[in-house]
């Protein structure tokens, strides 16, 4: 079987891109993560699909599938990427598109500077809609939020994390640690996403906050592994960020991909995120049945 494919990525955060709109490639677990292999495929943290309008009011259907072959519900970077994509295909009209996800609807507008400002929607706090299993845990309040302690055998030893957890249409757990660059992201982040009391495992956000309008921020990605930035980790981070007053409304969010920006109102707010979505190459390639 022979595709085409775009190679794109946001801050970093790179992606194969498939064009379905006229026909389904209807690709296996096994095609995607051919994909995303970075020695015998093309190299991507996440495959992204083009699907036609499922409903009225909706512009495209955006399906994700991460290195691993796993659909999973929502990637914030990617989602600049699909909508600069559609945009420079001719696939949209005017700068602003509606996209069904598997988590929800949101809704990308390219800016005049050539980033792409993605509505994510509102943050979900609710552990069980997280999911998040919260029995016979309580919760350590922390400003005006909360933090759950997680229990990690790391190196035969039981260790004690505090995390944020919410969900940007996908499920994170976000810890604050002094100094990114030296954070445990490879012993601990792994443990984070596969730990029992995430049923549908999890992100791993590790934030250093420099100060009310910054933060550096490192994600263990579900599925991925450490990726160079993570969109909706940053949205995550910034949000548990602002409740539990550490950060201002709107936040630069430096990752070792690049620049992103945060701006999040509070409450039921939905949380707007804007940075680069860029085209890298076009190609074809033969996967194997």
């Amino acid at each position: 079987m022979r595709i085409r494919f775009t190679k794109m990525q946001g801050a970093g955060n790179d992606f194969v891109v498939l064009d379905e709109t006229r026909q389904r490639l209807h690709l296996t677990p096994a095609q995607y993560r051919q994909l995303a292999d970075r020695h015998f495929g093309v190299g991507a943290d996440q495959i992204l699909s083009v699907r036609p309008s499922p409903a009225p009011g909706i512009d495209f259907e955006y399906v994700i599938h991460n290195a691993d072959g796993g659909e999973v519900e929502q990637c914030g970077n990617g989602a600049r990427c699909f909508a600069r994509y559609v945009a420079d295909k001719g696939l949209a009209r005017g700068d602003r598109i509606r996209v069904q996800t598997l988590s929800g609807v949101i809704e990308p507008r390219l800016n005049a500077d050539g980033r792409v400002t993605v509505d994510m929607g509102a943050p979900v706090f609710d552990p069980a809609a997280v999911p998040f299993d919260a029995a016979g845990l309580s919760p350590h309040h922390d400003g005006a939020w909360e933090k759950w302690h997680l229990a990690l055998d790391v190196h035969a030893e039981e260790t004690l994390v505090a995390v944020a957890v919410l969900s940007m249409g996908n499920p994170h757990a976000v810890q604050e640690v002094a100094d990114v660059d030296h954070a445990p992201v490879k012993t601990q982040g792994p443990l984070i996403e596969n730990h029992p009391r995430f049923p549908n495992r999890v992100n791993a956000g590790f934030m250093q906050v420099v100060d009310r309008g910054r933060i550096r921020l490192r994600v263990w990605e579900r599925g991925a592994g450490e990726t160079l930035a993570c969109g909706t980790g940053a949205c995550a981070a910034v949000v548990a960020g602002i409740r539990l007053g550490r950060l201002d409304a709107r936040v630069d969010v430096e990752t070792h991909g690049g620049l992103l920006t945060i701006e999040w109102a509070g409450d039921n707010a939905p949380v707007f995120m804007t940075g680069p979505a860029v085209s890298v190459f076009e190609g074809e390639i033969e996967l194997q049945d």
